[in-house]
């Protein structure tokens, strides 16, 4: 595997990018790639993209989902990815939310997107370049801590497919789903 230090990544949300979207995802069970997100991630590892996940994990703050059960999760998630040929160098996730019921979690932070805590930290821990980089995502959220990380947006539509609005965040592109968004990394954004 290519050293991940001074490469160009890739960080993608998890829910409704690269597994089906649903509510509060709690037991491995759950999980289901989308059509072609194994096979579009695979591309992208063979083009020498660090691959991060950076995912929202309001469950755990909302006391529906333990950090144990989350870790068991990503590790199915990342087995059943190598399973079919791809990989994941990184999985960030923030467990917090202002609502919370959890007192450990329930606060305002710099991690939850659309902060862009998360996708700063594995820049600077991971050694990677923010130019040239990507975020991929299917909310606003997403769209927006990707451009507080100078980051270039893919919005994908599925999932939330933008229309959460949440946020008034434009995306630098906006493609149809994971495996168009990895086509227009490869191409050198000729969409």
């Amino acid at each position: 595997m290519k050293s991940k230090k001074n490469r160009k990544a890739v960080f993608l949300d998890r829910d409704g990018v690269v597994i089906r979207e649903v509510d509060h995802l709690s037991r491995p069970s759950q999980l289901r790639f989308l059509p072609g997100a194994a096979a579009a991630l695979r591309k992208l590892n063979r083009a020498g993209f660090a691959v991060i996940v950076v995912t929202n994990q309001a469950a755990i703050a909302k006391g529906l989902l333990t950090e144990d059960k989350l870790r068991r999760i990503h590790d199915f998630f990342l087995d059943r990815l190598a399973k079919k040929g791809g990989r994941v160098d990184a999985v960030y996730y923030c467990p917090h939310h202002p609502e919370g019921k959890i007192a450990e979690y329930k606060k305002k932070c710099f991690c939850r997107k659309p902060q862009p805590g998360m996708l700063l930290r594995a820049v600077r821990e991971l050694g990677l370049k923010s130019r040239g980089s990507f975020m991929i995502g299917d909310t606003t959220g997403d769209i927006l801590a990707g451009s507080r990380a100078g980051l270039t947006t893919i919005l994908v539509e599925t999932g939330h497919k933008g229309k959460d609005g949440k946020y008034a965040a434009q995306p630098d592109i906006t493609v149809k789903n994971l495996s168009e968004a990895v086509r227009v990394i490869r191409s050198g954004l000729k969409a």
